[in-house]
């Protein structure tokens, strides 16, 4: 990747330079990754939805959805962060193991009130994050490295915590933050609290693209089509509608949803728009350049990691609220799919690209194929080979492209 310049742009990721015109098939050729994120998603809910009799887009199927995989998704979040700026975190999984010990000790043995459990949870899992930020940014030790030791050390801590022993249950208070949902107005027809808050997420999001698209266009930037832009955002306003609608008419809106689209937003507007996000994505695509640039690239790692860590400590804790269980096996496997998720929302092998929405659809790819392979009761053999190949596929799909777009 060329050397990063004019880091008060936005980043290349969500801001493409300017190619010359070649006609509607030459854009949508260059845009192939976001195309096929897209048609994979809709073509795997088409299957399952046809397969399973329709059971995929009932709503309670769709509250579990989201309810079952919304720690993968908050996980991911972060991984894409750290995954731009071109390191990995093998650790996450036994720091939401870890954190979910703490808050059950904290608050099943300790009588800590809940919501001080949980700034402290989210403090230690900070904590966390800059003890192998440390080693990573200013020791130079791989990340790879680091986070292996921290998920061997982390699953070793929460056995220790919990003395090898589960914990359980928790207060209401907690467990809703896992499980529960926003109160519901009206007894029949669409809960109106859940409509409300999917008509003005639906509204956030179109305002913030066109918002974009004008940024683009002032730098002269902006070469995808209106009528591309357009229908974009038909889909996904189509698509929030619909998950909506059907959340509405069953028990409305669960309070991790909130918390997890608390995260894409903010997030989004961190990584596109402010001075620590352009130096993540600067970080990722040429370290080099980037220290010339005047990017502290040792500060902004070590903060990437002291994130992950949080991040991860907000996993563990709406984990464990929703399985109303602190368990030391917890998180077995959840640094897998996080990644997982990652790449195949079309984040770079190498670093400097990706973006947080592709992360979270790419969750959501992983999250649609596991509820569908169970409810056609699919072993868990081929669930584990099929999510393998399906990983597969979009790494060699951005390697494809890539050389694709060496070559011309």
């Amino acid at each position: 990747m060329s050397a990063p310049t004019g880091l008060d742009k936005p980043p290349a990721d969500t801001a493409p330079a300017k190619r010359p015109a070649g006609g509607v098939l030459s854009y949508l050729t260059g845009q192939l990754s976001q195309i096929g994120l897209f048609i994979a998603l809709i073509v795997i809910v088409v299957f399952f939805q046809i397969t399973t009799d329709g059971i995929t887009l009932k709503p309670i199927n769709i509250s579990n959805l989201i309810i079952q995989n919304s720690y993968i998704l908050i996980l991911a979040v972060g991984m894409v962060m750290v995954i731009i700026a071109g390191h990995i975190d093998l650790s996450v999984g036994s720091v939401v193991a870890f954190i979910g010990a703490l808050a059950g000790v904290m608050i099943t043995k300790w009588d800590l009130p809940w919501p001080v459990a949980v700034v402290l949870c989210l403090v230690a899992g900070a904590l966390v994050g800059a003890w192998q930020g440390y080693w990573i940014a200013y020791f130079g030790i791989p990340a790879f490295i680091v986070t292996l030791g921290g998920m061997l050390a982390f699953r070793g801590a929460a056995q220790i915590v919990l003395d090898n022993k589960q914990i359980a249950p928790f207060p209401q208070g907690f467990r809703d933050l896992g499980s529960g949902f926003l109160p519901t107005f009206g007894s029949s027809g669409y809960e109106p609290l859940t409509m409300i808050l999917g008509v003005l997420a639906a509204l956030a999001l179109v305002g913030s693209a066109f918002r974009q698209r004008r940024e683009r266009r002032k730098y002269d930037l902006e070469d995808e089509p209106i009528w591309w832009f357009v229908a974009k955002q038909a889909f996904a306003v189509a698509l929030i509608l619909l998950v909506t609608v059907q959340l509405a008419s069953y028990d409305g809106t669960p309070i991790v949803l909130v918390i997890l689209g608390v995260l894409v937003v903010g997030y989004t507007a961190v990584m596109s728009r402010a001075v620590f996000g352009r130096h993540v994505y600067a970080i990722g695509g040429n370290l080099s350049a980037a220290q010339l640039s005047g990017v502290k690239a040792k500060s902004v790692t070590f903060w990437l990691f002291v994130n992950m860590g949080v991040i991860s400590a907000l996993a563990g804790l709406v984990y464990t609220a929703g399985l109303n269980l602190a368990n030391p096996s917890a998180g077995n496997g959840f640094e897998l799919d996080a990644i997982s998720a990652v790449f195949i929302g079309g984040a770079a092998v190498t670093g400097g690209i990706g973006t947080i929405p592709g992360a979270i659809i790419g969750g959501l790819i992983i999250g649609i194929l596991n509820n569908g392979m169970s409810i056609l009761g699919v072993g868990t053999e081929w669930q584990q080979l099929i999510k393998g190949l399906v990983l597969l596929a979009a790494v060699a799909f951005d390697f494809y492209n890539k050389r694709r777009r060496a070559s011309v």
